[in-house]
């Protein structure tokens, strides 16, 4: 059977690559987005969370809606507005199309959402499993306020499933080349003490978690979507100077210059998550890149 998927934040790093892995599977795809879209092979749907306004066509023959829509969380300095926005582009998007589907017929039975590993937030060497209770800085309370509102989708009648997603390595944005950059020009260096953990995972097994979701149509609930090997952000950086034939010799960069430079979202490069895989791995799903030094073998040829 032919599905459709519905996507939110389409046109981001993430939703492109899904966009082409769902096509080349043969699903129809449709977007929905703040703005007309260039790719063809995809129709396009407008909307607008803030003025609550949405093509009440996007829905039309879709039974799958992926939500990956949301404003970055370390593109601005957090200042209470830009707190707002972060939550408010999470959780009044999800209400906009529970709203659509109270009031109009569809064929809708699957919400995929991305949340994220900042759930726990900064928790030191303890290993977090889908069942740990959040933290309650900011980074938690976001993730928990998402959760709430793609959670309402159950009285919906429908089949929830989210994703807590840790940095997603890719050479072409996020965390990586942020990383990579001062590493390059020969001064990298670890962060802090270097020995926060660091939830991460190759951007194809992100794609691959969210097409093992749409096809595991008993799958639901919360999953960690991390690598099965956390690493150190010093293992990390080690790692990364290795590929790049790099040498580290200047000194960790110290917590307090984060600290400075980055006010509360300093919590973003020093916090440390140490993230369990191990659910989604009974589940089934298959890591393509469960260690680093394979993972970035891979984005660097």
């Amino acid at each position: 059977m032919s599905r459709h998927i519905l996507l939110t934040g389409g046109t981001g790093l993430l939703g492109k690559q899904l966009t082409n892995a769902l096509l080349s599977k043969g699903y129809t795809v449709s977007h929905l987005s703040r703005a007309e879209g260039s790719d063809g092979r995809v129709k396009t749907y407008l909307w607008d969370i803030h003025k609550g306004i949405i093509d009440e066509h996007c829905i039309d023959g879709v039974d799958t809606i992926i939500h990956l829509a949301g404003a970055g969380i370390a593109d601005k300095r957090w200042t209470n507005e830009r707190k707002k926005e972060i939550i408010e582009s999470r959780t009044k998007s999800i209400e906009l199309i529970y709203q659509l589907l109270k009031t109009k017929p569809h064929k809708v039975n699957t919400i995929i959402s991305a949340s994220a590993t900042g759930y726990y937030s900064n928790r030191g060497d303890e290993l977090m499993t889908e069942d740990s209770p959040p933290a309650h800085d900011f980074l938690g309370t976001c993730c928990i306020k998402w959760e709430k509102a793609v959670d309402e989708g159950e009285k919906l009648g429908l089949r929830v499933l989210k994703f807590r997603t840790g940095v997603v390595l890719d050479i072409n944005g996020g965390a990586l080349p942020q990383l990579a950059l001062p590493i390059k020009l020969g001064i990298g260096s670890p962060l802090g003490n270097g020995k926060a953990w660091v939830p991460w995972i190759h951007h194809e097994d992100v794609v691959g978690m969210y097409l093992f979701g749409i096809e595991q149509v008993d799958l639901k609930g919360i999953y960690n979507m991390v690598a099965p090997n956390p690493v150190t952000n010093k293992q990390l950086t080690q790692a990364v100077a290795k590929q790049l034939h790099r040498p580290l010799w200047a000194p960790n960069v110290p917590a307090f210059a984060l600290k400075l430079l980055f006010g509360e979202m300093s919590l973003v490069v020093l916090g440390s998550t140490k993230v369990s895989a191990q659910k989604i791995e009974d589940a089934g799903f298959k890591f393509k890149f469960a260690e680093i030094e394979e993972a970035l073998n891979n984005i660097y040829s």
